[in-house]
């Protein structure tokens, strides 16, 4: 598997992803920009080049990629990881590129309205996550979306694998999660055991296998992911029935969280991390919220993690706290205290990003009883 893409990759990667036909109207690529508040670093800049880089042989192949046209939107960084998009974005071919938002032009520019409406395929290899906004735009346009958080060349090799194989798979996870009403993580840091159980009543859990072949969809390239939200309590009179522990590693540390109603009510552990995630969760609440189960299936297909969420979390079992609103729950911005305060965050389960936790088992109940579906970290018989 190679670390570079061809532009005979490219094609091939734009025609498996989203199988373009003749009601395509163009091909955009996302990309934002550093500013004052979030300063600029090697892999981002490098992320840019490359994302021009695609977007001048995407546009000399639009007779191979069937895809008539293809439009680089540069925009200024959303402030956080799937934050609300800025109003405007500022349209171009790869020939010019940009190193900090305050370099663009006061012209040229679009609103991501008419962006969308000029645009059904996109893909979004940004530095902050824009997944949760595009999912939202996919309701309402006309539009399919991958999106490409902190994508770095060590991800390729991601993108060649067999993803029939990947997306029979989360199929067959998907048909254990929908109907299962609650899920139980056991996890163990050295001689301690921790559990937590997840309410899933009223939930839908989602297949993410990397295609994208159909509009009013958006999610992670690469994929191989099934996830779902812990229901969270919003209906009158039904509380979520999540509660629990769960450990997560910072550094050397880690932090115990206590769950009670979806949410992290307090830290159990003494440490600086913990001092700091205890003062957050009561600061923001939103950010307490347990906003995704995650069942990643990559780690059978021989990849390693690279330090990106966007590969990592779908090497095995993932725990997301913040927003949740674009997965089917019912935590948004409006939520949080401000819109730099808007995040999801993933905590990744498998030994190479968290050696101090391991996953001693991970059981669904539903309607049929209990069946156990990871043990020490690996599938049972799942597949």
């Amino acid at each position: 598997m190679n670390a570079v893409l061809s532009t005979d990759d490219l094609v091939r990667l734009v025609r498996r992803v989203f199988v373009p036909t003749a009601a395509d109207r163009g091909l955009a690529v996302l990309v934002d920009l550093p500013d004052a508040r979030l300063a600029d670093n090697p892999e981002w800049a490098a992320r840019r080049a490359m994302a021009a880089d695609w977007v001048r042989r995407l546009g000399a192949a639009a007779g191979a990629t069937g895809v008539p046209r293809t439009t680089l939107a540069w925009y200024r960084n959303a402030g956080g990881n799937n934050a609300d998009l800025p109003a405007h974005c500022h349209p171009g071919d790869g020939a010019r590129t940009y190193g900090n938002a305050d370099e663009l032009p006061a012209g040229n520019t679009i609103s991501f309205e008419e962006l969308f409406a000029g645009h059904s395929i996109l893909l979004a290899p940004t530095e902050l996550s824009a997944t949760a906004p595009l999912k939202v735009a996919a309701r309402s346009h006309p539009l399919r979306a991958a999106t490409m958080p902190g994508f770095l060349p060590s991800m390729i090799p991601a993108l060649q694998i067999d993803y029939a194989e990947v997306n029979r798979r989360v199929d067959l996870l998907k048909a254990l999660l929908d109907p299962a009403t609650a899920a139980t993580i056991v996890t163990r840091v050295r001689d301690r055991t921790h559990t937590l159980r997840l309410d899933l009543r009223h939930r839908e859990a989602h297949a993410s296998g990397g295609l994208f072949p159909r509009n009013g969809v958006a999610g992670n390239l690469p994929s191989g992911e099934t996830y779902i939200v812990p229901y969270e309590g919003e209906l009158p009179g039904d509380p979520s029935g999540s509660r629990g522990e769960l450990p997560v590693q910072f550094d050397d540390e880690v932090v115990v969280y206590r769950i009670e109603g979806n949410k992290a009510v307090t830290v159990l552990s003494e440490g600086p991390h913990g001092a700091a995630e205890a003062a957050r969760i009561v600061a923001e609440p939103a950010y307490a919220n347990l906003a995704e189960l995650g069942l990643g299936v990559l780690g059978d297909f021989g990849l390693e993690p690279v330090g990106s969420i966007l590969l990592d979390e779908k090497l095995g079992l993932h725990v997301a706290f913040g927003r949740s609103d674009h997965f089917g729950g019912a935590v948004g911005p409006a939520d949080f205290s401000g819109p730099d305060a808007v995040v999801h965050l993933d905590r990744v389960y498998i030994p190479q990003v968290q050696p101090a936790v391991a996953v001693a088992s991970v059981t669904l109940e539903g309607p049929d009883g209990a069946r156990e579906i990871m043990r020490e970290g690996a599938w049972t018989g799942v597949f």
